[in-house]
């Protein structure tokens, strides 16, 4: 869904929504997050980090970007990852713009191509952004550019590196010279379409994917149940869903010490986004197959796209 225009206008204002797509693990939230200065999309490095879309806002000289971070498009098989790429696919046809995020270096695959067709049918106008251009050699670049050059659909092809920032400027600038005369989504002050609440739950599940291996990850859900202020500052209760009591074991650790380390690390995280004192109590929960469950799917924030 677009957000809701804001009626404030400004002399000769422009925006537009512009959707970072790719297939998962290219960087497409590292770039959302070097775009708008500051964290609004977790990151991992493994695939499938971002499971809803993610909004975040860019505020430049008379202009205003709406850039929304979608899953990773992929041919999708369970219930919950079938709801990932309804969002992607739902992002693609509200953009004004699709910026196409791909591997500096990497061939093209079978999912390329298959991320490839349905962005090819978007209507917007499309940039291709090759990204870790920190990570192979210029040679690498080069092909890669040539290859997607013979694409007459992308009107921009820009390597960037999201992790170091180099290109990404150039490439906010591109975007920016894109934008058509409206009005601002958001205020000025506002960075996110995402409430305090699913930050912080998502600043907790980012450190289960940076902790836990194999399939852990990919069956846990967190929600933040309550929020209570006292004596400047606020008091954090969040759930960590899981599917089997084994997952739930590896997630406390030896006398607690995984869950320990988690809550550590998101508060430090919550509090550098927040700017104020936190106490994060975080609790282990079991829900059967909750992924595969179209009421408990959307009860854990993941509604029909």
């Amino acid at each position: 869904m677009a957000p809701e225009l804001n009626t404030r206008m400004e002399p000769e204002f422009r925006s537009g929504i512009v959707c970072l797509v790719g297939r998962p693990n290219v960087g497409k939230s590292t770039l959302l997050n070097r775009l708008v200065g500051k964290p609004v999309s977790i990151t991992a490095n493994k695939p499938q980090t971002t499971r809803n879309r993610i909004m975040g806002v860019r505020h430049g000289d008379g202009c205003q970007v709406v850039f929304v971070d979608t899953p990773g498009l992929h041919q999708a098989f369970s219930p919950l990852n079938r709801r990932m790429v309804g969002y992607a696919l739902q992002a693609l046809d509200d953009a004004d713009l699709v910026v196409m995020v791909a591997e500096a270096g990497v061939g093209a695959a079978e999912e390329e191509g298959w991320v490839l067709e349905r962005v090819l049918k978007a209507a917007a106008p499309k940039f291709l952004v090759l990204n870790k251009i920190d990570r192979v050699p210029e040679a690498a670049v080069l092909e890669s550019l040539r290859r997607f050059g013979a694409m007459e659909a992308f009107s921009e092809w820009i390597p960037i590196s999201a992790l170091t920032g180099r290109g990404v400027e150039r490439l906010a600038g591109l975007i920016e010279s894109r934008l058509q005369p409206g009005p601002p989504f958001f205020e000025r002050d506002q960075i996110t379409d995402q409430s305090e609440a699913s930050l912080m739950a998502e600043l907790v599940r980012q450190e289960v994917f940076r902790r836990t291996r194999q399939e852990v990850p990919y069956k846990t859900a967190v929600r933040v149940e309550k929020i209570e202020e006292k004596k400047g500052r606020l008091i954090v209760h969040a759930v960590i869903v899981v599917e089997r009591a084994t997952q739930k074991g590896i997630l406390i650790g030896k006398g607690g010490k995984m869950l320990k380390s988690i809550g550590s690390e998101a508060r430090k995280q919550i509090e550098r986004l927040l700017g104020i004192p936190i106490y994060l109590a975080l609790h282990v929960r079991v829900v059967s197959s909750w992924s595969e469950k179209a009421g408990t799917l959307t009860e854990m924030g993941y509604p029909e796209p």
